[in-house]
Formats: structure tokens, sequence, C-alpha cells
């Protein structure tokens, strides 16, 4: 892969990765919940299951969104509705503390990868980063490549937004202060949806 292309791929992967969006959002508000080591499963099925959706975008899922331009549709309307009801999960959250108490619980790593097949901005991601960074002839080359720097962002994306939730466990000891970062969390989630499905 040349140099240019490769800087290049990597400045777009690192502003896809890094931006708010649903994971990121999720992932800081799993941080301030419930702390580093239990969302690390969610951290893990962002990762892997954003790996999987590239492997299959790159398989020829592609080209079924492009014959059934019906399947854009689902996928905004489904994912949205998904959103929604995560932003309501996450405002509604009881911070946990470390006492480890209350009703709500992590992401699973199933759940965060299974989240990754209706998350527009991941499936939007995925499709875009193929057909621009994949030169035409240069599959074997240029995927491999492409997946190990996605890979990189994703996993210091996935860190740190967590790491920043952790870090604000102390000052959201409060539980007001609690309640308002978990709203809005869920602002910004709904938020996120609105250039997903303009």
């Amino acid at each position: 892969m040349p140099v240019d292309l490769l800087i290049a791929l990597t400045v777009f992967a690192c502003v896809m990765a890094f931006t708010p969006g649903p994971n990121n959002i999720m992932l800081a508000a799993s941080g301030v919940n419930f702390g580093f080591m239990p969302t690390v499963p969610h951290m893990l099925g962002v990762t892997i299951g954003f790996d999987v959706l590239l492997i299959a975008c790159a398989a020829g899922l592609g080209l079924i969104f492009s014959a059934v331009p019906q399947m854009h549709l689902v996928l905004k309307v489904g994912g949205a509705l998904y959103m929604l009801w995560l932003a309501w999960k996450v405002a509604t959250a009881h911070f946990v503390g470390d006492e480890g108490r209350g009703g709500a619980r992590p992401f699973t790593f199933m759940q965060a990868a299974a989240f990754q097949w209706i998350n527009p901005k991941a499936v939007i991601a995925a499709l875009s980063t193929i057909s621009i960074y994949v030169r035409p002839g240069e599959f074997t080359r240029d995927f491999p490549i492409m997946l190990a720097i996605l890979t990189l962002c994703t996993v210091g994306s996935v860190t740190t937004w967590t790491g920043f939730g952790v870090a604000l466990r102390r000052l959201l000891r409060n539980p007001v202060y609690a309640r308002v970062f978990n709203v809005s969390m869920a602002l910004l989630l709904v938020a996120s949806i609105v250039p997903m499905v303009s």
C-alpha cells in the first residue's frame, strides 16, 4: 500500500474510531456506571464485532446493500429504534459505585458484538473504508493492512472512552450528578442517530 494511501487510511480510521458515536457514548457511560474491568467484555465485543462486520462487508455484504437499496432503510430504522431503547437504558441506569450494588449490568461481549450489525455508524464506516481504501486488484495486500489499522484504532478508542468514563466515577459519586451524566449521555446517543438517518 502506498505511503500516502496508508496515511489517509490511518487518519480516516482514527477519526471514525475516536469521534463520538453510539459505541463510544455507551462505553463512557459503562465506565462511569460499572468501572473498567466490568466493561472489558463490552470493549472486546465492539472491537471483534466490528472486525467481523468488516470482514463480512469485504466478503460481499456490500454487494447486497448495493443490490437491495431498501436494506439501508431497514438498517437505519432498526438501528435508530434500538439506539433509542439503549438511550432509555443509559438514562435510567443506576450508578453501581464501589460497593457493586445495583440492578443494571454492563453489555456482554455478544450484545456489543451483535450491536455492530445494526449500528449505522459501524456499517457505514466498514463499507466506506473498503470502497475507498482497497485498491482494485490489490485486495489481498490492502485488506489485511486496513483490518490491522482499524483494529488498532478501535482498541485505542474503546480504551480511551471507557477510561474517560472511569475517570469521571469519582466526580459522579453524588447520585444527582450521576443522573445528570447518564441523561446527558442518553441525549448524545439520541443526537448521534440524527446524521445517520438523515
